[in-house]
């Protein structure tokens, strides 16, 4: 959502007392932004918000003439490859101070705050008004256009006069332990209450309130990557470089510098075969490939120097001359590649192999783009190391940048054209799938 918001306008003055947020969130970026407003519409304030403060902490803030109700968590949320449930639950009437303002984090309880400033009782808070100017609710931004989320959310509701737990919205697996989402949660929205973005990109209320959202900016695209099966992205925590990640973590680019800048794969594997696809929109020195992850993370954030020269345990394909770059050194492997090009990748784990092609065309091995047919005979490269963990990486420089498709059936926010087959039923992507091989995913990783 990093340019995208939606938003509603608020017809009916609702609860100013009590209400429930809950949500599931994959955040891509780091540092203040906010992934709810009802109020104020401009950057003057007068609204209720929820977000992430600038150190990734869970932020809500009630400004009223001045901030009356304020909470951020002492946790830090900084992961970008997990999902998290955050519920947020206002109830001024309470009299349990300490109960006025409660946050979850997947199922628990948070107790540890800063910067706490805790409402009197009854206070009326500055959420669902219909009040000129105060009449906003924003999903994915603090008002409108200012300080955008960046990430994906899920199965988004907000319950308008009623107090709930998480419990209302999710429960522990009793076989693994894990937080997991309730689809169907048995509420009550009150008035100004929704239910959106369920399983898909839809702003159709699912509440039954017909409180119906807009698009206020951006392109909203529906993602496969979900709390039930999350898929691979880059690892915004760690790059080598000051590359510029976006659309989900998903989008790899170096702006202008002539060092390589490289990112490295949220998820990685020791077994098991796995697919990914991207799409060249500045071919300009790109090397795009895997990298043995042990060794990827060890060179440290300021190496400067693209996957293909990881020694040992890298290896790209050049966009130039379709060069192999293993270990450092480049030796004749398939055709040149440049801008609109989709390139895939699959990735065997079980036999320590990387294959490569070009709009649908697998290498030869041999310096030419072959047949659409797979072969796992033809175009191999033996991976550099063995018994060890593999993710994909992409790197570039001089203005080069990648869209990368791991499975969501998107490259940026343009969706595939025709998606290809894909036997595993796991992931959407433009060209057929080899047998056995899957997208990269916590799903994946377990078929």
């Amino acid at each position: 959502m990093a340019t995208t918001y939606l938003q509603r306008t608020v017809s009916t003055t609702g609860s100013r007392r009590k209400a429930t947020f809950s949500a599931w969130i994959k955040k891509s970026g780091q540092g203040e932004q906010w992934f709810l407003n009802s109020g104020g519409n401009n950057s003057t304030g007068y609204n209720t918000k929820i977000g992430f403060g600038s150190t990734d902490e869970i932020f809500i803030i009630n400004f009223t003439s001045g901030t009356n109700l304020r909470y951020q968590t002492t946790r830090l949320l900084r992961d970008t490859n997990a999902w998290y449930h955050i519920v947020v639950v206002f109830d001024t009437d309470n009299s349990t101070s300490g109960d006025r303002v409660k946050v979850y984090i997947n199922g628990n309880r948070e107790t540890s705050f800063f910067n706490v400033t805790t409402p009197s009782q009854n206070l009326d808070l500055e959420m669902n008004q219909n009040t000129s100017s105060k009449n906003l609710m924003a999903i994915g931004t603090r008002y409108n256009t200012g300080d955008l989320f960046d990430g994906i959310m899920s199965h988004v509701h907000w319950c308008d006069g009623y107090a709930y737990d998480a419990s209302a919205f999710g429960s522990t697996d009793s076989v693994t332990g894990e937080w997991k989402i309730n689809t169907s949660p048995s509420v009550t929205y009150g008035t100004n209450g929704f239910f959106i973005l369920k399983d898909d990109n839809a702003v159709t209320d699912r509440s039954g309130q017909g409180n119906n959202f807009t698009l206020g900016a951006g392109t909203l695209t529906k993602t496969e990557d979900s709390p039930s099966s999350v898929f691979n992205t880059f690892n915004a925590n760690f790059q080598e470089g000051g590359g510029v990640l976006s659309n989900g973590n998903t989008t790899y680019y170096n702006a202008s510098t002539s060092n390589w800048y490289t990112a490295a794969s949220n998820l990685a594997a020791s077994v098991g075969k796995y697919y990914c696809e991207l799409k060249i929109t500045d071919a300009t020195n790109n090397m795009v490939g895997v990298g043995d992850m042990q060794y990827l993370v060890a060179r440290g954030q300021n190496s400067l120097t693209h996957i293909g020269a990881l020694n040992p345990g890298g290896v790209g394909l050049y966009n130039d001359n379709g060069e192999k770059y293993l270990q450092g050194s480049n030796t004749t492997y398939a055709a040149s590649y440049g801008d609109g090009d989709i390139l895939s990748i699959a990735l065997d784990m079980d036999n320590d192999k990387v294959y490569f092609a070009k709009n649908g065309d697998w290498s030869t091995g041999s310096g030419a783009w072959g047949s659409s047919t797979f072969d796992a005979a033809v175009g191999a490269i033996t991976l550099p190391t063995t018994n060890a963990t593999y993710g994909f990486a992409s790197s570039q420089r001089n203005g080069a940048k990648a869209e990368w498709n791991f499975g969501n059936g998107y490259f940026g926010t343009t969706a595939v054209s025709s998606a290809g087959t894909n036997a595993s039923g796991n992931g959407i992507f433009e060209y057929n799938v080899p047998a056995n091989f899957t997208a990269l995913s916590t799903k994946g990783l377990n078929l």
